[in-house]
């Protein structure tokens, strides 16, 4: 049975080898009557093989023969980029900048994450200052616990020091840290003048384990998959891209170029 062609599949590529070629000691002779016996035969041959080339191409697969008869096109010209905006509830959650920003940028991430650990180090603060009053920057947590277990535990304490208004000095200095663990958090809440007896109870409390897994459940429910993932405006930026791959969504964006 023919192979049915596949437009999409690349052709495979086949052996060519030479003819074998034929010494000039091997021959054979005829006589004249046979010679022209030979050429009638050959003429009915070739008469068969002219009719089946001439009438024959409807038996061969309808996607060949399309492909054999279509004329030539020219590649169509790329269609325009599609832009999907995204609903991301940024009230109550831990924010900077101001609340009318033009630009919100989301970030569902994870603080053993060392990718989001990259972006907090290489993008995070250069992105603030290229446009300075221009970003509302939201924080939501997303901890992979499957493959970090400490980023819950981490995400506890970032939100214990939300309570006491001290939330990002303590979220820089767990994305500065190799260890998280409660070593760490106390340290980091003495260093930040905490009230280091309500920070140690707010730890052990569980009251911030059903709004961070709310967090968990609204990125599966969306889609996330990894993180860091960044919604700038509602438009999704995936991974800890370099500063380009923001100031180039952002620039569109503030020039009203991405359809609302």
């Amino acid at each position: 049975m023919a192979k049915k062609y596949n437009p999409l599949e690349p052709l495979e590529e086949v052996e060519v080898t030479e003819e074998p070629t034929v010494s000039s000691e091997e021959y054979v002779t005829f006589k004249r009557s046979h010679f022209y016996s030979v050429l009638v035969v050959l003429a009915f041959a070739v008469g068969v093989l002219v009719g089946y080339v001439a009438w024959g191409r409807d038996s061969a697969p309808a996607a060949v023969a399309a492909q054999n008869s279509a004329p030539q096109q020219q590649p169509a010209a790329q269609a325009a980029p599609q832009y999907v905006r995204y609903d991301i509830p940024t009230e109550g959650y831990p924010s900077q900048g101001p609340a009318d920003a033009p630009i919100t940028i989301v970030e569902f991430s994870d603080f053993q994450c060392p990718f989001c650990r990259r972006f907090h180090e290489e993008t995070y603060r250069a992105l603030l200052e290229a446009y300075p009053n221009q970003i509302r920057f939201v924080y939501r947590n997303f901890p992979l616990t499957s493959i970090h277990p400490d980023a819950m535990s981490a995400a506890v304490a970032s939100l214990c020091a939300n309570d006491q208004n001290v939330y990002w000095d303590y979220h820089d200095k767990l994305f500065s840290s190799e260890t998280l663990d409660q070593t760490t958090y106390l340290q980091y809440a003495k260093d930040l003048n905490l009230d280091v007896d309500k920070f140690i109870a707010c730890l052990s409390s569980g009251e911030h384990d059903a709004s961070i897994k709310s967090d968990m459940d609204f990125s599966i429910n969306l889609g996330i998959q990894s993180t860091p993932t960044f919604f700038v405006n509602g438009l999704a930026i995936v991974g800890a891209q370099p500063l380009s791959s923001f100031t180039q969504l952002i620039d569109k964006e503030l020039a009203g170029d991405i359809p609302q």
